[in-house]
């Protein structure tokens, strides 16, 4: 099985390392000295009249708001701060501006504990992108993409204290399962209808609705860090959604969003994608006050997300703050997130509270926190077993996870930043808990991160 993981992943870099060799490789958001400086002249798209006198969105470092919304380069039609850094290759294609950009772990995980477990897995996604001026305005085509599939066997791989969604039908505890091979297939059209208004459109059969900040995989504040949040189901797990359709309006530094989508999350079949009608909606508003600040705020109703509660349905909110600083040779993101789950049916609320902070430094640098306190149900305390008949899912304590790591860039691969890196958790466990858990667990995970490699 590991050799198996190896090989999907070392067959998908031979594809794409082919693509930086022959394109332009540029950074996207990199500071305006260093985007000018690219290996081929970069043509500005005729008549693009939300760019004047500028490079196209994607090749730029945002300013505003407005212009951070047209670069797209987050899930669905999240912002982070304009600062932010979006390492990616870039070309120009007749009259198209292609991107692509991505992120891989290849990791060996061992956690102590009577629930804990070892494993040899990989985390990654990979988002080629491409834009172009269609009538008034700019028109995205994106796709994200993941071969958690086939690099995560058992459909989980060991994460302390989760919990959420199902495995051989049956809930996952003490796992993250792996997304989906399509995470996103989406359109994006965005209008300007004055100097300081925006009109945007979403649509995708699979995507990220208006819901929460930027989900995890794509933060600036987590890019370093292999294993998702505890938070996450709490947070930002509807960033793969089923017939997602989003309408958003931007004025200045505040932008209002509503979105339609199908609430059931996928099931157990990672390969396809489920069509369903649209029977869930979500609002966010987002605020921009600075360069390197970004705020949301959001609310949503959500029909029948988990497969073994078909009858329950959840209200879920999320307030968000991101913080970007760049700094002469590197860059620091934080990210303090709440997110609330209540069940419709019997009124179950369950809160989860994140803090997570990566600085670069030195260029070749990366060091990380990510501390977590979480409500568990008593459904960790079955296990990974059958529910029992009318089993009701009830909050049954806190639990608080406390991460750090550090990983440094090497040459490995050429146009890609190769990093070695290692993180340390440990937990603080509910006496309810600590009859299963043990008092003190920990978990350590050594792995190889990839990711295209911004040429300046």
């Amino acid at each position: 099985m590991r050799r198996s993981s190896i090989a999907v992943v070392v067959m998908f870099f031979a594809a794409v390392i082919s693509f930086a060799q022959s394109g332009t490789v540029n950074g996207a958001r990199a500071p305006e000295s260093q985007s000018q400086q690219t290996d081929a002249p970069i043509q500005i798209m005729p008549g693009m009249n939300h760019a004047k006198g500028s490079m196209p969105p994607a090749m730029h470092a945002p300013q505003t708001l407005i212009q951070e919304i047209e670069h797209h380069a987050t899930s669905g039609t999240d912002a982070e701060p304009n600062s932010t850094p979006a390492p990616m290759w870039m070309t120009r294609i007749g009259s198209w501006n292609v991107m692509f950009h991505s992120n891989i772990f290849v990791t060996e995980e061992q956690q102590s504990s009577p629930r804990g477990g070892d494993k040899f897995f990989s985390t990654n996604w990979f988002m080629p992108m491409a834009q172009r001026e269609v009538g008034h305005g700019l028109l995205t085509l994106r796709t994200m993409l993941s071969l958690e599939p086939a690099t995560i066997t058992g459909r989980r791989y060991p994460l302390l204290f989760q919990q959420g969604e199902t495995a051989f039908g049956v809930p996952i505890a003490d796992g993250q399962h792996p997304h989906n091979l399509f995470m996103e297939i989406a359109a994006l059209y965005d209008l300007r209808l004055g100097e300081h208004s925006l009109l945007s459109f979403y649509a995708a059969p699979v995507g990220d609705p208006a819901l929460g900040p930027i989900a995890f995989p794509h933060r600036a504040s987590a890019l370093e860090n292999p294993v998702a949040p505890l938070g996450h189901h709490q947070e930002d797990s509807t960033h793969i959604a089923y017939d997602v359709v989003t309408a958003g309006l931007t004025y200045r530094i505040a932008r209002i969003e509503a979105s339609g989508f199908h609430g059931r999350e996928p099931d157990e079949n990672r390969w396809t994608i489920h069509q369903a009608a649209i029977d869930s909606w979500s609002t966010r508003l987002t605020i921009q006050p600075g360069q390197n600040w970004s705020g949301q705020y959001s609310y949503s109703r959500i029909q029948s997300p988990e497969a073994l509660f078909p009858g329950e349905s959840q209200e879920r909110m999320t307030a968000s703050i991101i913080y970007n600083r760049p700094l002469r040779e590197g860059n620091w993101a934080s990210t303090l997130l709440w997110g609330r789950t209540r069940s419709l049916t019997d009124n179950a609320i369950f809160n989860s509270y994140l803090f997570e902070s990566t600085v670069r430094f030195l260029h070749q640098n990366y060091a990380w926190t990510r501390l977590e306190n979480v409500d568990r149900s008593n459904e960790l305390m079955i296990g990974e077993n059958p529910l029992p008949p009318n089993f009701r899912e009830l909050p049954i304590g806190k639990v608080q996870a406390y991460t750090a790591g550090y990983d440094r860039d090497f040459p490995l691969i050429p146009h890609i930043e190769s990093a070695l890196g290692a993180q340390f958790t440990t937990y603080g466990v509910p006496g309810t808990l600590k009859p299963i858990y043990g008092a003190h667990p920990v978990g350590v995970a050594i792995f190889l991160r990839f990711r295209p490699k911004p040429h300046h």
